[in-house]
């Protein structure tokens, strides 16, 4: 009776909305760090909220729908940064604490933005490219007010990519008048993108795993590593995992999943990928069914795929030593819990997977510049930063006696909390 009941407990605990588990997790840190209650108010809320209802004119004539949100959470430190996803299940309290952990995010690096987030209400699968695009530029003509090079500046999320972010500029473009490519980031070189975009977050995770691996005295040639999600982020760190020697034995998308304990050839996996459209299948691998990844023996755990995905149902299962978060909030609080008392390294969300909007912000720089680097210079200009803030956040583990995910929003709530002390409260 007792283990259902704490059963049921967690299961409760766990499907909490979104922003308030983001709540909690600052509530957790202002104690900590003694935060100023005033500071702490302030938050709590985010700045501004922005829902959209918008018509489409479908390819069969008809007219339906679509709603659509954007969030800025807090611009203290500048501009408003963060994507835009497109997802049938994305919500406010979604896009709340999306923006939230922006707004962290953005800090613990250093980089001078605040956070924010935007979603779309839709299955871009079930569209063609001309209703997509259609939708795109109706969405951002109705959201046109919040964003701009100096106000927020959007990028590929979840469900959108370069093609759309092209979209999203050319239409702001078209509503000012001049060509604006620093409206967003994440979009094609032809028209302002950067060299190493693309790649950025997968390349920030594996940039962050080995140094990871270096405090316990490891390096990444030799170690085992499993993949769940094989998209953007997955594919790429799953590359570079392999050509930097490490065995990437498991790999999942949506439709299943492929275990070699050998070691899979990630290049050919990714061609076939490319002709099958999915991992399922790849030769000489075996087949897994997707949920089980999480808990095949491996050192390195990279969640790469949707959020809440690591929970009290398979958090006491999970083998690997290391887990480093992909994906944004892919681990719950109550599971999060579990790994730390079985000893399981996590390197959190908002260092992990920050490589994508350090990238972001380089292209950025550039197209206010108007002058452009080489994919090395980027490349090796992200490896000092996500190099850098790792290592701050682990002197504020140690200092703290606490995991990195607690140190990590350490540093990047104090960083915000020392702006707004910095600038006040207008009037």
């Amino acid at each position: 009776m007792c283990a259902r009941h704490d059963e049921v407990y967690n299961d409760m605990a766990e499907s909490m909305n979104p922003f308030e588990m983001a709540r909690q997790q600052l509530a957790t840190v202002a104690e900590k760090i003694d935060l100023d209650p005033d500071v702490h108010e302030v938050l709590r809320y985010p700045k501004r909220e922005l829902t959209v209802n918008f018509p489409v004119s479908m390819d069969d004539g008809s007219v339906k729908m679509f709603t659509g949100y954007r969030v800025h959470h807090n611009l203290t430190r500048g501009p408003a940064k963060g994507g835009i996803r497109y997802h049938p299940e994305t919500d406010l309290d979604e896009v709340r604490a999306l923006a939230f952990c922006m707004t962290v995010k953005c800090a613990v690096v250093n980089i001078p933005y605040g956070g924010a987030k935007g979603g779309v209400v839709c299955d871009p699968a079930k569209l063609s490219a001309a209703e997509l695009e259609d939708l795109t530029r109706r969405y951002t003509t109705e959201i046109a007010p919040l964003i701009g090079p100096d106000k927020d500046i959007p990028a590929p999320d979840m469900g959108t990519n370069p093609q759309i972010m092209a979209w999203i500029m050319d239409t702001y473009s078209m509503l000012a008048g001049y060509t604006v490519p620093g409206v967003v980031t994440g979009k094609p070189i032809a028209i302002g993108g950067s060299e190493g975009r693309v790649e950025a977050t997968g390349r920030g995770v594996v940039a962050v795993t080995r140094e990871a691996l270096r405090t316990a005295g490891k390096q990444l040639p030799g170690m085992s590593v499993a993949v769940q999600g094989f998209g953007n982020v997955g594919s790429v760190a799953a590359f570079l995992f392999h050509r930097a020697g490490a065995k990437v034995v498991a790999v999942s998308d949506v439709r299943g999943a492929v275990l070699n304990n050998n070691g899979l050839d990630i290049r050919q996996l990714m061609a076939h990928t490319k002709e099958h459209g999915t991992v399922v299948g790849f030769p000489g691998s075996e087949p897994l069914p997707g949920d089980e990844l999480l808990t095949v023996p491996c050192d390195v755990l990279v969640p790469a795929a949707l959020q809440n995905q690591i929970t009290t149902k398979n958090a006491a299962r999970i083998r690997a030593r290391f887990v480093i978060e992909g994906a944004n909030g892919p681990t719950t609080p109550q599971a999060d819990t579990i790994l730390r008392e079985n000893g399981v390294f996590v390197v959190p969300d908002v260092l992990a997977n920050a490589g994508g909007v350090t990238v972001s912000y380089f292209e950025w720089v550039q197209d206010q510049q108007s002058f452009f680097w080489t994919e090395e210079e980027v490349n090796a200009k992200l490896e000092q930063i996500l190099t850098r803030a790792f290592s701050q956040v682990l002197t504020a583990s140690r200092r703290h006696d606490c995991d990195l995910r607690t140190a990590a929003y350490i540093v990047g709530i104090g960083r915000v909390a020392e702006a707004i002390r910095a600038r006040g409260i207008y009037p």
